[in-house]
Parts: C-alpha cells; structure tokens; sequence
C-alpha cells in the first residue's frame, strides 16, 4: 500500500499540527503491511519567524519518505500565509504528479490543506482521508475584518463543502465540532481522534514532585504556545496582570501576530509582571512547565472558538499543574468533566478571571487516569488501524 500524507508542518516545527502527524506517521509504519510505503509531504520549519531548526529538505527511513518544502519569509498575516500556501500547493502537485497512490490522508487547520488533498485524490481517483482540527469558515468571521470575510466566506464555504464530500472519511479532532458538520453533511462518515499528551510529556509527569507548594507570592503562572488573535492575550493579559499585580507574575513563551500588539498594550499600561520570551524546544518547554507554579490557557471570546478543544490543554493536564484557563463551550466542559485542579472563566473577563484563581489548589497533583486515557500513541495507533481500515475498504468497492 501507498500512503501519500499531506501536512503544512511536520517535525521538527513546533505547533500542534507537526506534532500530531509526526506521532501518526510513526504508528501508521508500525500497524501497515509489509512492503507499504508513505510519502509524507510538508514543509521546512517555518511557524515562527523568530524560532529556526534545522531539517533536511528529503529524508528517508524504512517505510517513510519526507519531502519538506521550503516557504519564502512569511508571518501570520493572511496574505503572507496565501503566498505561502501557493508555494506549498505548486510543489506538492508537481513532486505528486507521477506517483501513484492507493490512499490520501490530508490534515488540515486552515482548510486549504484538505482541499489541497481532495483535488489530488480526485485527480488520481483514489481514497481521501481528512483529519479537520478546525473550522476555518466559521473561523473567519470572527479573525478577519468584516470586509474581507463577507467576501472570503461564501468562497471558503464552497471549498469546504467540495473537501469534506470529496473524502470518504472525515476525522474532527474535536467533539464540539460535531454539530456543525452533521447539520451540513449528514451522509459523511466521521471519526473523533482528539489531540493527546505526547511521550516526553507523559514521562516528564511521571517524574514530576507531587509535594505541596509553599504559597510564596508572586505565583509563577506561565502561558506557552501561540500569540495571535485566536488565542487573545492582547485582549486579557494587560487587565488581568494590573489586577494581580503582586500576587502573580506572568511568563509568556511563543510567537505570532498579536505578539507585538500584547507588548504594546503592557507597555501603554506600564504592566511589570509580565515577561515576554521567545518560542523554546519542546525540551526547554518541559523545564518552564515544571519551573512554573500555574499553567495559563486563553482563547479569545469568539463564538466559533467554543467548539475547539485546543490541543495545549493536553500536554498542560499531563504536568500536573495548576490550570487557568479562559475558554467556553466544548473546552470549559471538557475542563469541568476531565481535569482536576484546574479552573475556567470566561474569555476576555480579567474580573472573572481574578475570582477564580482563588480556587485553585496552587500545588501539582497527578493525573494518572488522564494521562492513560489520553496518551497521543495511544489515540494515534486506534486512528492509523482505522485509516487503514479504510484504505482497504475503499479497495474492495
């Protein structure tokens, strides 16, 4: 069997989506068939502008081949990501355009990736797997300004609607998505493959000390990830940090492009308890995480942002720390059902946002079932046997 994997990012990038297709890749070479192959197509390293490592642009290893494309220079603005897709897309289609394929297995983010994918499974007619960790045409209203998203929606709805009944099956990797696409594709077959906790993060909290913390102020509580309009720290933190002035000091680990408007913003406001720093490997990540007192999640209150169930929440549940999170819908109730020591208050509400960290317990605690539950090789072993699944069932048909 031929797998053709397509992924805007792959290791050694540092955002989620490298990090899931990393981890699917190794267990679809572990569950195929002897003599199977996949093509796995993505890019050099390039989330952050101010976060660089290196990668060989082709890599082999049995049963894998890596082609990363190189991006020109770009940030998180909308028309340096359109310039960046046209070149992804151009040579994807050109290194596919004579292999053959008996399955396609696209996941996608922003949208254009899956539709990328469905066009090449259409063009070599054979099976289309989608993995959906977003929905970017409900996404788009809320991010983009008015303007632009009257117009960009409709054609985005379009794209997507070609994409998902394109493939033969669909993985939402977040139960809040539920609604939106049976309510619009109610024939389509889905699967719910969430995001999980990742092998060093898993053998970091195993040797995490458990021992009750000293409530000597100022807490550390860090944030790590990105800084751009979705996850709204330009919108919570100045507020929220002038409020807790004293009782907490603020890390801030990441990259995007809300980034320079956060450090306006605490400037303007002459906020001191909040500290700036750029992305670090996941190595350094796990020392911050264990350094820290609290562990920080924000989402900007967006209506199409209370059906996503960020895969931060993951990795921050595994270390055992306190967490503070500004999220609704799917991700506050999957916080309330499944987290202990953790605490939520609405996006963008630093008054509320100050009233509920009084209620956490500022000591780390195991989560042994959680992280059994939600082990990443774990939840990718079950998604790789069903991709394979049904990659044969497309055979027989």
């Amino acid at each position: 069997m031929k797998i053709l994997v397509l992924s805007f990012y792959y290791e050694p990038d540092l955002c989620a989506g490298s990090f899931r297709t990393t981890a699917l890749v190794n267990e679809l070479v572990q569950v195929m068939a002897a003599g199977s192959h996949i093509d796995v197509v993505s890019t050099l390293p390039n989330r952050y502008s101010t976060f660089s490592t290196e990668a060989a642009s082709v890599e082999s290893r049995p049963g894998v081949s890596i082609k990363r494309i190189a991006l020109p220079q770009h940030k998180s603005g909308m028309v340096d990501q359109t310039k960046a897709f046209v070149v992804f897309s151009r040579q994807v289609l050109q290194y596919t355009a004579s292999r053959k394929y008996d399955i396609i297995f696209a996941t996608s983010s922003r949208l254009m990736t899956a539709v990328l994918g469905a066009w090449i499974a259409h063009q070599k007619k054979v099976a289309l797997y989608l993995d959906i960790r977003d929905i970017f045409v409900d996404t788009i209203k809320d991010v983009l300004p008015r303007r632009f998203a009257v117009i960009a929606r409709p054609v985005f709805s379009l794209l997507e609607k070609y994409a998902i009944r394109r493939a033969g099956k669909v993985n939402l990797v977040s139960r809040g998505f539920r609604e939106y696409f049976f309510r619009r594709y109610p024939q389509q077959r889905f699967s719910y493959y969430t995001n999980g906790i990742d092998e060093n993060f898993i053998a970091a909290s195993a040797t995490t000390s458990y021992l009750p913390q000293k409530n000597i102020f100022p807490v550390s509580v860090l944030y790590a990830g990105n800084i751009g309009e979705g996850q709204g720290l330009h919108a919570i933190l100045p507020d929220l940090a002038k409020r807790m002035r004293g009782r907490v000091r603020f890390i801030i680990i990441g990259d995007g492009g809300r980034k320079e408007a956060l450090r306006l913003e605490l400037d303007r406001n002459s906020i001191d308890n909040v500290e700036l720093l750029e992305p670090i490997n996941r190595e350094r990540l796990i020392d911050a995480y264990i350094d820290a007192d609290v562990l920080f999640l924000h989402l900007h209150d967006y209506d199409a942002f209370k059906k996503v169930l960020p895969s931060k929440i993951f990795e921050y549940a595994a270390m055992g720390k306190p967490i503070w999170a500004g999220v609704a819908g799917y991700a506050a109730e999957f916080m309330h059902t499944e987290i202990d020591n953790s605490v939520v208050f609405h996006p963008c509400d630093a008054v509320d946002a100050e009233r509920v960290f009084s209620d956490l317990s500022l000591q780390s605690l195991p989560r042994e079932k959680f992280v059994t539950q939600y082990a990443r090789r774990k939840i990718m072993k079950e998604m790789a046997l069903d991709i394979l699944l049904y990659a044969k069932g497309s055979e027989s048909t």
